[in-house]
């Protein structure tokens, strides 16, 4: 049987067109094209009110005052754990993930507090692979993408899911570099592809 539900694909930078947004839009229309359903969240154009670290969640209930109606965050965790393929595609800034993504980001540290709370007396649910599409300015830089990798793998750990082998784009640093490299373009489609059909028989 194959899974029903849209993917789930993360447009993570601030500049609508970016080369990430290129990137991520190349990965939701190779899945489009092989007959999955997708939503596209542009994550720019979400109500997510960044963390405060007042440590509310540790508490009981592991609850966070900011989660009101208003607020994407939990909705958004939500479609993370149920939708069948999950991508996020961002720009590197300074070695890492942007503003707006890294708000996001901390906004899980509820999740992470109730997987914990709940460990070992629940038994977590398999993991599934989420995809990951980052795309930096720079050619050169050994550690270029280290920082936000390691980030976003304990992001997901909460929200059940870990890193698929990423999609690491380098030297895409004026707009239109991505669209103008078909390579590049055909390397992410490849993998849109290739989640559409591990996901969804497709």
């Amino acid at each position: 049987m194959t899974p029903a539900g849209e993917a789930a694909v993360f447009l993570c930078g601030p500049r609508a067109g970016g080369n990430s947004d290129t990137a991520g839009l190349a990965f939701a229309e190779a899945l489009a094209a092989a007959g999955a359903p997708v939503r596209v969240v542009k994550l720019r154009e979400q109500r997510l009110e960044p963390c405060r670290g007042c440590g509310a969640c540790a508490g009981p209930g592991n609850r966070c005052p900011l989660d009101k109606d208003d607020d994407a965050a939990e909705a958004l965790f939500d479609l993370i754990k149920a939708a069948p393929v999950v991508a996020f595609a961002a720009p590197i800034y300074f070695y890492h993930v942007p503003a707006l993504f890294k708000a996001f980001i901390d906004r899980a540290q509820r999740r992470y507090a109730a997987r914990l709370a709940s460990a070992p007396r629940a038994v977590a649910p398999a993991a599934l692979p989420a995809h990951v599409l980052l795309v930096a300015g720079r050619q050169r830089g050994e550690k270029l993408f280290e920082g936000a990798l390691l980030t976003l793998k304990y992001f997901l750990w909460p929200l059940s899911r870990e890193l698929a082998a990423p999609c690491l784009l380098r030297g895409m640093d004026a707009p239109g570099d991505l669209a103008a490299d078909a390579a590049a373009l055909a390397d992410v489609a490849a993998l849109g592809r290739a989640a559409a059909r591990a996901a969804y028989g497709r």
